[in-house]
């Protein structure tokens, strides 16, 4: 991965796993920022959020990613239909998730939305990039909640905002270029921020802090939050 060559993997030990709902369906967990979702090809890349999770659940399978930096809620179904059937929702746009970014500058516009196609940055993998001709459609909408600009002053660091981004497509990396691509990368992105945006925080400050979608066996619509731990 020449985007990131001096890359080491230490998954945080603590909380080891924090399970926040669990039935005979599904089990849905509060993801540490700094975990992979599932393993990688290396045997050192091979504790994850799935092997965590199978070792008490081990018919537990995973149904959408995280990025490894990114925090907040993932779901994983506890048998094959429940699998086949929350996959067919995020497949159908089904699902609703909110995210929440510490973003670098002042948003000017409180809300709107990025409408911006995006494809593999093949020489740079995994980075992502935006392509007009061979991008997949991505769309994510943002609301911004608060800025910083008075603590920022006092603090003597640059402003920076929180927004609220509630993606409609699922790209892989998609918050994180769409942010760049209007000149707010969220901060302390190893992979996309540079200079301020970087150092301001040790962590990506992405976390993904509801999803709602339908149960699999009750057909109930049902909310699951965990709260951002950098607001």
């Amino acid at each position: 991965m020449s985007a990131n060559p001096d890359f080491v993997y230490t998954p945080p030990m603590s909380p080891y796993l924090d399970i926040i709902y669990q039935d005979d369906d599904i089990v849905v967990v509060n993801k540490a920022s700094g975990i992979l979702s599932v393993p990688g090809r290396l045997p050192e890349h091979q504790d994850c959020l799935q092997n965590r999770v199978q070792r008490v659940l081990p018919s537990a399978t995973i149904v959408h990613r995280l990025d490894m930096a990114t925090s907040g809620i993932m779901i994983m179904a506890l048998n094959k239909p429940a699998h086949v059937a929350i996959s067919r929702q995020f497949e159908q746009r089904k699902t609703q998730k909110q995210y929440i970014a510490r973003v670098f500058g002042h948003v000017k516009d409180s809300e709107g939305s990025v409408d911006l196609p995006l494809i593999c940055d093949w020489p740079n993998r995994p980075k992502q990039m935006v392509d007009f001709e061979s991008g997949k459609k991505s769309l994510t909408h943002f609301r911004v909640l608060s800025y910083s600009d008075e603590d920022a002053s006092l603090a003597g660091e640059p402003i920076s905002t929180l927004v609220e981004l509630t993606p409609v497509t699922g790209r892989s990396h998609q918050l994180r270029v769409h942010m760049l691509a209007i000149g707010h990368p969220i901060l302390g992105d190893k992979l996309y921020a540079t200079d301020d945006a970087l150092t301001m925080r040790n962590r990506l400050q992405l976390h993904a802090l509801t999803l709602r979608l339908f149960h699999p066996t009750s057909e109930e619509e049902i909310t699951f939050t965990a709260p951002c731990p950098f607001t």
